[in-house]
């Protein structure tokens, strides 16, 4: 039996992620509810959507809405995330820039900072606060970051550009952990310099297998931040400042609890001392670089984190396979998620596929939030044996520092 579940939108669609003219100094503000908290399910509807039996449990759908002549998309242009683009004012002669009303300061700064760290010691939560908005997905789990997410925090005075990358491991189980470290080493590579995230609940360690991962083979200016400040007192906090000021090699020791805002601005503060003089990367009205189809899959991902357990949520990959803008309807989007057994697609549809439409309701309403707009999803498991080896299938899911553009 198949499973998706339709939803709604009809607004049209940028391929680049802006900011919400609101934006301030508040974490989150494209999401209504605790982006922390587990999400209950709600039908968006005012009766039960109904499952004929001859739909096969791998899909859900609603049959309200005939979505007859709908083709998945064939486009396969994708969007590299190992080369810095140029800066956008650099191509333009003196005569442009004059027309285009621009205002050049020779003092703004703009560059690439590497958030780097052991999985688990908060290193999304960290990216999410600066940029002012959720762009990475957070869960109570480890390795829940598989690509390297690109945030824009910009200024009149500057543009920080953030790579969050997944945790730092030391065992490689798969292929795909080994590509996950390849994207941790390029955005090290590429940035002006570098946040290494430790946990200041736990107790002090050497950060060398970071340091080692990230393939920091020339110096660049290093911020230890020592997140989670608030899990401990301040006399335990000021012990472990001491203890990585003496035992790590970085330029300085930052205390932050990231999940309340608090510090954030002295760890900003400190990246503006070391960003080079120049214009701005990329628009200064865009959060990030990565399309929405990409943060659609992260969402979905996120809610298989928070309502699966143990392997199943690690097994599991999430592709947008066609999302379509239309203007007097709502958005469709349709995704699968790959698992490597039939038992986790089991697990993943539930009986009589509740597990999956509970998933599907949960991600809709973030997605809802995220785009504000109505969408129709349709959410359907597939069988991929081993994909998490398959170095070709893992490179076309975006782990070989390319996503899917469009």
């Amino acid at each position: 039996m198949e499973l998706t579940l339709q939803i709604s939108a009809t607004l049209p669609r940028d391929n680049l992620l802006h900011f919400s003219s609101s934006l301030t100094k508040v974490s989150y503000p494209r999401f209504t509810r605790n982006p922390f908290q587990e999400i209950s399910f709600q039908s968006s509807r005012n009766r039960e959507p109904v499952l004929e039996e001859q739909l096969s449990k791998e899909r859900y759908v609603d049959d309200d809405d005939d979505e007859e002549g709908i083709n998945p998309c064939d486009d396969d242009s994708y969007l590299s995330l190992n080369e810095k683009p140029d800066r956008n004012l650099a191509l333009l002669d003196d005569y442009e820039m004059e027309e285009l009303d621009f205002v050049v300061d020779p003092n703004h700064r703009s560059g690439y900072v590497a958030v780097l760290g052991k999985p688990n010691v908060g290193k999304s939560t960290l990216s999410n606060q600066m940029v002012g908005q959720k762009l990475s997905i957070v869960t109570d789990k480890p390795q829940t970051t598989r690509h390297r997410i690109l945030g824009i925090i910009s200024s009149e005075e500057y543009q920080m550009i953030l790579y969050d990358t997944p945790g730092v491991i030391e065992k490689k189980m798969h292929q795909l952990d080994t590509m996950m470290m390849k994207n941790v080493r390029s955005a090290a590579v590429n940035a002006d310099c570098v946040l290494i995230v430790v946990d200041a609940s736990k107790m002090p360690q050497k950060i060398d297998e970071v340091l080692e991962e990230g393939n920091l083979k020339e110096k660049v200016p290093t911020l230890l931040v020592l997140n989670k400040k608030d899990l401990i007192k301040p006399g335990e906090t000021a012990k472990r400042l001491e203890w990585y000021e003496k035992f790590t090699d970085v330029d300085e020791v930052i205390p932050v609890s990231a999940k309340f805002g608090h510090g954030i601005e002295d760890i900003k503060n400190w990246i503006l001392t070391k960003l080079p003089i120049g214009p701005a990367y990329y628009p200064k009205d865009i959060a990030s670089e990565h399309p929405e189809r990409f943060f659609v899959a992260e969402i979905v991902r996120e809610k298989i984190f928070i309502q699966y357990r143990n392997e199943v949520p690690y097994a599991c990959q999430v592709n947008v396979v066609n999302y379509k803008t239309r203007p007097t309807s709502k958005d469709f989007i349709q995704v699968e998620i790959v698992v490597e057994k039939n038992t986790q697609k089991i697990i993943l549809i539930g009986k009589e596929g509740k597990a999956l439409k509970l998933l599907a309701t949960a991600a809709r309403l973030d997605i809802e939030d995220f785009l504000q707009k109505k969408v129709f999803l349709e959410v359907e498991v597939k069988v991929k044996d081993n994909w998490r080896q398959d170095e070709g299938l893992l490179k076309h899911y975006g782990y070989g520092g390319q996503i899917r553009a469009l």
